[in-house]
């Protein structure tokens, strides 16, 4: 008890005098912030309530707390000489009463405005940042949103210490705890014990609920793609414009891309072949004697480029930078790149071992030289 006394006692004064509610909003700041941009921490489900709370309340809480520090009183709540309408006959003192007490807010629209606030605040903070080179990302918003939340925090605090400290906005804590423990503990009836009961089951399986909700999401598609890019000139990536003339002994770029939805973090192995195909077509006959001409296509030879590996967190994308060169000359071409398993890759790879490959059509002369 002593030691934790002088832990606090070390805290500066200003952070000491902090209200407990407001407290509580810096400790969900900072919360946030750790679990969302710590390594090895964002990859947990600790990020999602955190996150819920740090958006849709924790902003618009700070910044009605920072427009009304002052206790309120529920509406309809009042002094009976307040009701009676004061001392003067035209209720010309009653009128000033009644604008007095209610120059705060009670804890219900208190919180209501909270939920209202955050959600409109946050959107207007993500319109603010699209105008500025940061752009709507993680780390901007996350930066965005914890300056107003603090911000607004500092601004209540000092509003809260200039007032009288019984006019001051208090969370009732220990009347909520008094009146909840009477309520559970010490009932009335037999029937107030039952429903008491039941009532305190009704959370647990709420909160189990949504914990494992939380925890154990349920699992979608799982699967992986393989696909290529092309940089434009103005340094993005497009699926456009991919080089389809070569000179053999010469490469060009192409920017190989890999997303991982397997639900965890994979390693892969990505095979490159080039093949010198031809197309055959061939007509068929239809049920209704009608013909159409099917292109069939057969790999007259095929080589194995190059292989390398990657490995892909869960639900993001990998690029790497490829120098494709080929060495099979002719017009029909077929560079190829399947995507397998670090540890599940067949000795002789085809397109047919995986359902994850992307090719590319091009043609290739011999040099001058």
């Amino acid at each position: 008890m002593v030691a934790s006394r002088s832990l606090w006692l070390l805290l500066p004064r200003p952070l000491r005098r902090l209200p407990a509610d407001l407290a509580g909003v810096v400790a969900l700041v900072v919360a946030t912030n750790v679990a969302v941009l710590t390594p090895f921490l964002r990859e947990t489900p600790l990020r999602v309530p955190l996150g819920l709370a740090f958006v849709l309340f924790v902003p618009g809480y700070a910044f009605v707390a920072a427009l009304f520090p002052e206790a309120g009183e529920s509406p309809g709540s009042s002094d009976g000489d307040d009701a009676a309408g004061g001392t003067d006959a035209d209720g010309a003192d009653g009128w000033t009463d009644s604008i007095t007490s209610r120059a705060g807010i009670d804890g219900i629209e208190r919180i209501a405005l909270s939920f209202g606030l955050s959600i409109a605040v946050v959107p207007l903070l993500g319109l603010v940042l699209n105008f500025t080179p940061w752009g709507i990302r993680l780390g901007p918003i996350m930066l965005a949103v914890s300056g107003f939340t603090l911000g607004a925090t500092a601004v209540a605090t000092r509003r809260r210490w200039d007032l009288p400290e019984t006019e001051r906005f208090q969370v009732p804590y220990r009347e909520w705890y008094a009146a909840g423990r009477e309520e559970l503990l010490e009932p009335d009836t037999r029937a107030d014990t039952a429903l008491n009961v039941l009532l305190v089951l009704s959370v647990v399986l709420a909160a189990g609920s949504v914990g494992y909700a939380v925890l154990v999401p349920p699992e979608g598609e799982q699967f992986s793609a393989i696909y290529l890019l092309t940089e434009d000139d103005d340094g993005e990536l497009v699926a456009d414009d991919y080089p389809s003339e070569f000179v053999r002994g010469e490469s060009q770029e192409v920017i190989v891309g890999v997303d991982n939805h397997e639900g965890e973090r994979t390693a892969y192995t990505v095979v490159v072949l080039e093949q010198d195909v031809e197309v055959i077509a061939n007509e068929t006959t239809l049920e209704n004697g009608s013909t159409t001409t099917v292109n069939e296509t057969v790999v007259r030879d095929q080589r194995e480029l190059d292989r390398f590996g990657a490995t892909v967190a869960a639900n993001e994308s990998w690029h790497y930078e490829y120098d494709l060169e080929p060495t099979m000359t002719g017009e029909n071409q077929r560079i190829v790149w399947l995507l397998f398993p670090e540890d599940d890759v067949p000795a002789d790879p085809s397109m047919d071992d995986t359902e994850y490959s992307v090719h590319l059509w091009v043609s290739v002369s011999e040099s001058d030289g």
